[in-house]
């Protein structure tokens, strides 16, 4: 850790960095932030730099507000296209703690990285790749979008192909590598794909992708969104999340005799995952509006909401899917879970699919039959014989589903864990209350 706060103040001297930017995040996955100069940051490194932990929402409480931030000098980056008069910026993403040298148990990082060291104890290094999508608009006020084209759609207006392309750019530059990326299913929304890397790496690049993608429309005139539904008439935005456990340099979920290249561990990591599938779902999916994406019925097959509770191989209905692009490669072998939405908050999401799946490894979790037929076009009753749940309606049943569980209380500890179902029940109530404009629309001139 000094040799890299040593190259970070060499390269901020080097660079004529002046400003450099701290980030953390609060308990909802909303990013926090404030700068120091150049001549603060042996200091920051040393002692962390102060700051009222009341003021952030789901931090601490007022009578024990004192917090520190501790800048991560494994995160330092240049920020591209920030510089004035007085020199360039940068960012690091800190850690936080409390006065008197302990992690503070409200900080989302935290969460993560104590979860990656109980995998690390079973000797696994946990690997996530997610797929996020989003909206471009002409305005948040004016949600209309921007070009007509559909799926790997090449689309004459040249300047969502420019959006992408400066975005991935800038992503570049500050050291998160781009798989690829390409127009999504509705118009106007579009996917960047992040190349996998270690849980803390992504959540941390999660949290600066979803930042550049807005500076970069907004610098360009647009509004884009990672709203789950932000149209009624549209696809939501989903964050696939392919996920993997390695064993030093071998992929623990691979086995090349199985008939599906999955080993044992992979087996049982993915039963994890579905038999606490419900359980964690109001973490992975943490909005009222999360629930409009994942919805079922007549007309929404279309969208291509992983509302079941099932795993398949070339299976889109399916909660979690085994990609087959390269099935004899061992090292791309992984599971994709297909529910969670890009305004999760990445450090807590990625934080219970792990232990989801960890507890299937522990306790032996079976992994059900293969799903092989479209489950949209399943009964309930066919279903219900097969044994396939489904995912909470809204986000009631989804903090009701989450607060019997242990495993989500274990992950979280139990002052986040507390303080995310009292948010969600005042979000909730909130909704209930909320006279929309449908109602209006539909009621008003007949009752």
């Amino acid at each position: 850790m000094e040799r890299q706060q040593d190259y970070v103040l060499r390269t901020v001297e080097e660079r004529g960095i002046r400003l450099v930017w701290l980030w953390f995040t609060d308990v909802l996955g909303f990013l926090k932030s404030f700068a120091v100069t150049a001549e603060e940051l042996e200091q920051a490194f040393d002692e962390g730099i102060g700051f009222d932990g009341s003021a952030i929402e789901g931090f601490a409480r007022v009578q024990e507000s004192d917090m520190l931030a501790r800048p991560d000098a494994a995160t330092f980056q240049i920020i591209p296209n920030r510089r004035d008069e007085d020199g360039g910026v940068a960012r690091m993403f800190c850690d936080i703690y409390t006065p008197d040298g302990r992690p503070f148990w409200g900080d989302p990082r935290y969460v993560l990285r104590r979860n990656l060291e109980k995998a690390a104890e079973r000797g696994f290094t946990f690997y996530v790749h997610p797929e996020m999508e989003f909206f471009v608009f002409k305005s948040a006020q004016e949600p209309t979008p921007i070009d007509v084209g559909g799926y790997f759609d090449f689309t004459p207006v040249a300047v969502t192909q420019e959006l992408r392309r400066e975005t991935i750019a800038v992503l570049e530059r500050m050291g998160i590598p781009v798989e690829f990326s390409h127009h999504e299913v509705a118009p106007s929304q579009h996917e960047i794909d992040l190349r996998h890397a270690d849980a803390l790496t992504m959540a941390d690049s999660v949290m600066t992708y979803r930042l550049v993608v807005k500076e970069t429309a907004a610098n360009r005139g647009m509004y884009a969104t990672f709203m789950p539904k932000p149209n009624t008439d549209l696809p939501g935005s989903g964050m696939h999340t392919h996920l993997s456990l390695f064993e030093g340099d071998v992929n623990a979920f691979y086995d090349g005799s199985d008939e599906y290249h999955l080993s044992k561990v992979a087996k049982a990591f993915t039963a994890g995952l579905l038999v606490h599938a419900r359980e964690i779902t109001a973490v992975t999916n943490q909005w009222v509006n999360s629930y409009k994406r994942l919805i079922t019925g007549r007309g929404y097959p279309v969208m291509e909401a992983p509302v079941y509770v099932c795993w398949g191989r070339h299976n889109r209905s399916a909660l979690i899917r085994v990609p087959m692009y390269k099935p004899r490669k061992d090292q791309s072998t992984r599971i994709e879970f297909r529910s969670p939405d890009p305004a999760c908050n990445p450090y807590l999401a990625f934080s219970v699919m792990l232990t989801a799946g960890l507890k299937g490894i522990d306790e032996g979790y079976e992994l059900a039959p293969e799903a092989t037929d479209n489950i949209y076009e399943m009964t309930s009753n066919e279903r219900r014989a097969k044994g396939i749940a489904q995912l909470p309606d809204d986000l009631f049943e989804a903090v009701r589903e989450m607060e019997r569980s242990d495993l989500v209380a274990e992950t979280l500890g139990e002052e986040v864990f507390e303080y995310l179902l009292r948010n969600k029940r005042a979000e909730w109530d909130q909704y209930k209350s909320y006279v929309s404009p449908y109602e209006v629309e539909r009621y008003l001139p007949l009752l």
